[in-house]
Formats: C-alpha cells, structure tokens, sequence
C-alpha cells in the first residue's frame, strides 16, 4: 500500500507545516511506503515567479477599474519581471550576494506593504532603516524589502485573479465559523475555476500521476486550507476514484465533530479525529479502524492501556527544504521569527499540562489528554530529526511547554553537548524561576510566546488561568535578563470584562513593552467556543448562549454565540488596542497616555505602573 500526504494551500512557506513529516515518519516505521508533498509551497513558488507575474499583469489589464495598487504594477510590470526570481532565490538563501542588490532603493519596485513599517504610515523613510538596520545589517534589510515585495504581489494576485488568495491562507472566509457546508459545496462544484483552482487542480494530477497513490491524506490545520484540501480531494476523486481520500488535521478536530453532511463524503472517504496515529493504523491495515467517521458512520476509539509519550522522529524526504522562503515582513525581530527560517517543529508533549483556562478546548483530547515524554527520549528525537535534516533549530508547538519536562530537557541537551537554537509556547507562571530560565538560555532557548490573556487579576482569576499579574511580570524579567525574547498573546471581550478593565490591561502591556520585557504581542478577541467550560456553565460568566439555527446537514460546529447584557464596545476597544499595540513593537507611542489609543487626547500619562 503506498500513502500519499499533501499539506493544501496555504500555510506559511518559510519551513514545512509538521502534520505531514510527522505522520510520514510514524508510518514509514510500521512498514508503509509514506511519501509527502508540500501543494501549499508549489502554489507559492508558482504564483511567485516571472509565470506568475505575467498571468497577474494579463489579469489586472483587463479589469475595467484597478484599484490604485494594482494600477502600479501595471505601469512597473517590467521592474516586478526583473525583480521576482531574485527576490525568491534571495529568501530560499541560493543567492545571498543578491543583498547588496535588493537591499538598495530602487531595485524592487514599492507599492503599499512598504509604507506599513513606519508608525506614522507614510511611507518608510531612510532614518528609519538606519535604526532598524545600522551599517551592516544589508542581509536583514533585503530580507524585509523583497518579503513586503512579495506582500505586494500576494495583493496583485489576490485583486487580478483571485479574491480569496493569502500568503499563508486559501478562501478561509468558506471555513470560518461555517455550520453549513453551502458556500464551501457551491465554489467546488462552480464551472468556472480560477487560476489558482487550475493550478492547484494540475499540481494534484502531477502528483498522482508521479505517485500513483493507494490512499491520499490531507492535513487541515486551519481555516485557510480546508478550500485546498476539498480542492485536491475533489481532484483526486475525478482522475484516480479508486484512491482513499482522508481527511485529518487541527480544524477536523475542533471544528467538525458533529459532522453529518453527506455532501462531504463526495470528497473525502474518511474523516480521522484527534492525535491520528490510531486512525492511520486502522486505515493502513495494521490495527482496526478507530476514532474515524465514514459515509457508514463513526468507528469510535478502543479503550487502551495508554502507551508512554514519544516524541515523533519527523521525516522529511520528499521536502526540499531548501525551497522554502524565510520572509521578514516587520523589522521586529521576536514577530519575525513565525514567518523567517526553516525551524523543525516538534512537540515535547501532548496537550496542556495546566488544562484549566474556561476558555480553552479542555474536553479536547488536543488540551486536556496531557502526557510527556522522558527527556532523553525527546533528545534523541531532536538529535535524529537535526541528523536527518542537517538542521538544528526547533519551534517547540506544545499547547504550553511543561517546566518539569523543559527541566530534564535542558539538563540532557547540556550533557551531550548539542548546540540547538529553539522557541516554543509557555505559561506565564512561578515555575520559570530563575534556575530553569538560566538552564533554557544555556540549552539554546531564544525566545518564547505566552499567553497573559485578559492582563487583569480579576479576569485572570475567573477565567481560571493560574496567574496574576505580577508573576507574569517575574517571569518576563527572568527571561529578558537571560536575552530570551517574549511574544504575548492577548484576549478581549471576555465575559464581564469592561471598558475600564481593557484600557488598564493595555497600559499594563504597554509598560511591559517600555520596560524592554516583551517585544511583541497580539489581541485576540474572545471566542466562546463549544468545547469550553464556559459554554458549560453560561450562567457562572454572566452570559446567554444564542439559540443556534436547527439543520439536518451540520458541516463545522465550534464557536457559538452568545449575548452579554451592557457589554462595551468591543470591537471599537478591538482598534484602539491594534493600533497601540502596531506602534508599541515599533517603539512608537509608549509615552502617549493610554487614553490616547481610544480618542482620548494626549495629556500628562499618570506614574508608571510596575507590580
């Protein structure tokens, strides 16, 4: 039996998504012939290249009204020729001579992502690069020109042939909160391809063509591939119905669980939930069919005795590592770390260790079936995935990295004396003490990212996240002391929380920030999700859930509604803590009055708050 497992567009490009190595090695070790394509980065080396600007530049001309961005590239058609392959051979890194060129002004042409980096939004003047840059930053400076190049182009793209093409993400709008399976159905099934749709359909029939597959696996990680992968299912199905088609990934396990719409077994033959492996085994003929729903119905789980956790030995083969993009598109070195470099991502282990947030999918086995490794089994697993590779720098994707399993971890990685550059997710709380901070700089942690949420004890409390205010501040001063950068990840809109409670959180980010203790950071609004206790217990959080429209044919089911008597303006705080937040990780803003990023006018800021 010979298994074929595509990563659908689009995901980010500068390093694989890890669904499908992980899964190629697991099954190559039970004697399955495993092969992997990346359809995410052939779609982007094929848009981006002199094929793809000109099919955009034969688009945009035979629109009737271009907007002003697109009208541009027309009129510099010739300079983005010129300058696309350099700008793609210069990211993959074949071509690093190729800074001098792109780093100067006037090789690449500048259309609208290079007026974003200036806070003022006027464009990118030239004192500005010299303090981002200095004298001898050229390679870092080329990197951010030709990446908000291809921003660039990613917008041409997006305008001339396809409205719902993103760099990292494919008709997402489809997916997104989508109870019915209609507007996903309608374009599959529409006449009239786009030119993305084309490609993606002619990459499909290569690869089937090269491989001859007896089963095809897609990953859904997100939103913005499941258009892709019901793409290349429906694909698959056309020009080889004999072959398997799966269906797996991060989106199948939250999002569809209550599936029961046969129009999706039109595409697909099985759907697998949760960690995966059991499901494969089942699929593959090397154990019965488990925890897999089926045009028949749903194969539930066996009852096992658990099996101690591993850390997977990624497999590689079949990527071209050396195709992928490292994009810079901020001069913020902790934010450009998702998008720039080929890290190795890997897990240390399965779910949350904590797995008591109200707001979190803690009835998932994603969250709450936590287990970890033994650290020298972890080391042995990076040490053979950097053999294998030649690579020795990790993304750690844990839903949050275990002090206790970090602790063994660095201690064994310092014995054998590997030299690893890694980062990963963390909670904010007292066992980062001193010590284990030390020992993650020594074992070669370069930053982390961690969720403070609301940034509110009141909120921190009745969300049950385990952490005040003042120990998320120890643990950002232990780390900034050891050089180790810090992205927080933010939460409004909770449930209760005011007007007030919001602003003061910002300033509560804002002195992190002036402080030098985090670098980056990002708002998220609250989302009530099914799978939370808080949609357990709707009364205890001050809320009523809406009732949720009755169908016969249910496609996703994760988020749900809810309403809040004399709740703020979210949506309008939403803005004001974007816009501070843009210019607080640009240094900008930091002295301005809080009130200043909701209309306020600047006045005297009141005394720095610490606690």
């Amino acid at each position: 039996m010979k298994v074929l497992l595509i990563t659908p567009p689009m995901v980010q490009i500068n390093t694989p998504y890890p669904a499908t190595p992980v899964l190629t090695g697991f099954l190559r070790e039970q004697g399955v012939d495993a092969v992997q394509a990346d359809l995410s980065l052939a779609v982007a080396l094929k848009l981006f290249s002199r094929e793809g600007v000109l099919k955009a530049a034969e688009a945009g001309a035979a629109l009737a009204a271009p907007s002003a961005h697109l009208a541009a590239f027309l009129r510099d058609r010739d300079r983005y020729l010129r300058g696309v392959d350099c700008a793609v051979s210069f990211l993959q890194g074949r071509s690093p001579e190729l800074a001098w060129t792109l780093g100067r002004r006037g090789f690449l042409p500048e259309n609208t992502h290079f007026r974003e980096l200036d806070p003022s939004g006027e464009g990118l003047a030239e004192e500005n690069l010299r303090d981002f840059f200095g004298i001898l930053g050229i390679h870092d400076r080329a990197k951010l020109f030709a990446s908000l190049f291809l921003d660039d182009l990613a917008d041409i793209f997006r305008e001339a042939f396809d409205s719902e093409f993103g760099l990292s993400k494919y008709a997402e709008r489809l997916a997104v909160a989508a109870p019915s399976f209609d507007l996903l159905h309608v374009r599959l099934v529409a006449d009239n391809p786009t030119v993305l749709d084309a490609m993606i359909d002619a990459m499909t029939r290569e690869l089937l063509e090269r491989h001859r597959p007896d089963v095809v696996g897609l990953t859904c990680p997100f939103p913005g591939t499941v258009y892709g992968a019901f793409r290349v299912a429906g694909c698959v199905r056309r020009h080889a119905p004999g072959t398997m088609i799966v269906l797996g990934g991060g989106y199948v396990n939250s999002e569809l669980r209550e599936l029961d719409d046969p129009r999706v077994f039109d595409f697909v033959d099985a759907v697998c939930f949760d960690e995966g492996f059991g499901p494969w085994l089942g699929i593959v003929g090397k154990g019965e069919r488990q925890n897999i729903l089926t045009r028949e119905g749903f194969a539930p789980a066996k009852p096992r005795e658990p099996e101690p956790f591993r850390v997977r030995v990624s497999d590689y083969t079949g990527l071209e590592l050396d195709r992928y993009l490292a994009l810079v598109e901020t001069a913020n070195p902790m934010h450009r770390l998702w998008s720039d470099g080929r890290w190795l991502k890997a897990q240390l282990s399965n779910g949350c260790y904590w797995h008591r947030c109200a707001f979190c999918d803690v009835g998932l086995d994603y969250i709450g079936a936590y287990a970890a490794p033994a650290p020298a089994q972890a080391v042995d697993a990076l040490a053979a995935m950097k053999c294998a590779t030649g690579l020795n720098a990790f993304h750690f994707t844990d839903e949050a990295l275990p002090p206790a399993v970090l602790r063994g971890v660095c201690r064994e990685i310092a014995s054998r004396g590997e030299a690893f550059s890694w980062w990963g997710n963390i909670r904010l709380d007292a066992a980062f003490d001193d010590a284990l901070v030390a020992q993650m700089a020594e074992s070669g942690c370069i930053a982390v990212s961690a969720g403070l949420e609301c940034a509110n004890d009141r909120l921190l409390k009745l969300m049950n996240k385990g952490i005040t205010r003042r120990r998320a501040r120890e643990v950002c001063e232990r780390l900034a002391a050891r050089g180790i950068l810090v992205h927080l990840y933010l939460m409004y809109g909770f449930p209760t929380e005011t007007a007030e409670e919001t602003i003061d959180a910002l300033d509560f980010v804002r002195v992190l920030f002036a402080d030098g203790l985090v670098q980056s950071a990002y708002w998220h609004r609250f989302a009530l999700t099914v799978h939370s206790p808080i949609a357990k217990d709707p009364d205890r959080f001050g809320i009523r859930l809406k009732a949720e429209p009755r169908s016969d044919r249910v496609f996703a089911r994760n988020e749900i509604g809810y309403e809040e008597a004399g709740a703020p303006d979210h949506a309008a705080l939403g803005e004001g803590l974007r816009v501070a937040t843009y210019n607080f990780m640009r240094g900008a803003g930091l002295e301005l009055p809080i009130e200043y990023w909701f209309g306020g006018s600047p006045r005297r800021r009141r005394s720095k708050m610490k606690e």
